[in-house]
């Protein structure tokens, strides 16, 4: 038994170290003056991202687990907390573009300085299965970050008016049309059961697998392409108040939306902002950054709908998926029997369970391995800097 509770801790370091060492590759082309623009309230500066995915093995693992454990800096608790209420004062997330200092230097300090004492921590405790199970969460957490990483420094330097290349080589946006032919998978009316099932990793929310009654419906097998979407917009679909929510009719007027973000009409040709600059719209590959007012206006034009996520769950075996986040229908909601855990793993997911839209699937920038069918994303309506899509229900 001891044997193989060591296989396991030491196949929780090796995971640990690529997971760690994957995030730095992401950073790796920038330069030391792109690690703290925030253009934007949503988008984080890179340097607080990794300042932030190890404080959370710090404060979660360390402080309270590792004997002896001394801080590598107190002050890190004020700048690198994010939402934990519970866990005391932070920089405002408004903020977080005004912190000069630390430095860069001074950050990969702390994530090497994290990293050994969780080397020792591993190799000289054994762990219990809720605290495998806490840093099972933090490895996921720091996938979502690497996410986060490639749409946050995408959107910093598209929006650089030089639109600079993160890479010549680029890393994930390659071309992403499959070469299937298009169809609709329709789906007979029953009960079909939705929520995380296995004996691997899941957050809370995917947690509560239940049974929903769906009514026949069909659904695209593909995602909507780039020249799809342009047709909807050569056919006034930014102008024409029929196809889109008030909110997202206000939205449209009041931010002068015509295309999705990082489209640019120029000397009547399309183009878009890429990681490897801009480049000439391809017309074959799915549209990303569009906004959920966006895909639902785009729907309706063309006489659909987007599906539930229950219904995208049911049906993920017969589509193509992970090109793209793909907004639903459904609102953020707890499913059945959800609890939340206690103390600040508790804030992980259950507060913000209120206006926001859930998509499935996952995107060009998912690590490898972090997407499940049950997966649960969720944004607000207006927010598009993620790579997200449109799939059409019927």
């Amino acid at each position: 038994m001891i044997r193989q509770q060591n296989t396991q801790q030491q196949g929780l370091w090796e995971r640990y170290r690529t997971t760690r060492t994957q995030t730095e590759r992401i950073c790796q082309p920038l330069a030391t003056e792109d690690f703290v623009v925030q253009p934007v309230e949503f988008v984080s500066p890179p340097k607080w991202h990794l300042g932030h995915t190890t404080w959370f093995f710090e404060t979660f693992i360390l402080r309270p687990h590792h004997k002896n454990y001394r801080p590598f800096n107190e002050n890190f608790d004020f700048v690198f907390n994010s939402y934990y209420e519970s866990l005391g004062a932070r920089v405002i997330r408004t903020d977080r573009g005004n912190l000069s200092r630390p430095t860069v230097n001074q950050i990969y300090d702390y994530r090497h300085y994290v990293d050994q004492q969780m080397q020792a921590f591993l190799q000289s405790s054994m762990l219990s299965r809720e605290l495998f199970n806490l840093i099972e969460l933090g490895l996921n957490h720091e996938q979502q970050h690497q996410e986060l990483l490639w749409t946050d420094i995408k959107y910093i330097l598209g929006h650089n008016p030089l639109f600079p290349a993160y890479s010549t080589q680029n890393p994930i946006e390659q071309p992403s049309h499959s070469g299937t032919d298009k169809k609709i998978v329709n789906l007979p009316a029953g009960l079909y059961d939705i929520g995380y099932t296995g004996e691997g990793f899941c957050f809370d929310n995917e947690l509560g697998r239940h049974t929903v009654f769906l009514e026949d419906f069909g659904i695209a097998n593909e995602l909507v392409s780039n020249g799809e979407y342009l047709d909807f917009i050569l056919d006034d679909g930014y102008v024409n108040f029929k196809h889109w929510h008030a909110q997202g009719w206000d939205w449209v007027r009041e931010h002068r939306i015509g295309a999705p973000l990082y489209w640019h009409r120029i000397d009547g040709e399309w183009f878009h902002y890429t990681l490897s600059g801009l480049k000439k719209l391809d017309l074959t590959c799915p549209v990303a950054h569009v906004s959920y007012y966006e895909a639902a206006a785009y729907a309706l034009w063309k006489s659909a709908r987007l599906a539930s996520e229950a219904e995208w769950e049911v049906a993920a075996e017969h589509l193509n998926w992970g090109q793209r986040w793909e907004w639903t229908a459904s609102a953020y909601q707890a499913y059945p029997r959800f609890k939340k855990s206690a103390g600040a793993i508790g804030e992980y997911n259950g507060k913000f369970m209120v206006n926001q839209q859930v998509l499935r699937g996952s995107s060009v920038a998912t690590p490898t391995g972090h997407s499940r069918t049950s997966y649960r994303n969720f944004f607000h309506a207006p927010l598009r800097w993620q790579f997200t899509g449109i799939r059409l229900a019927f």
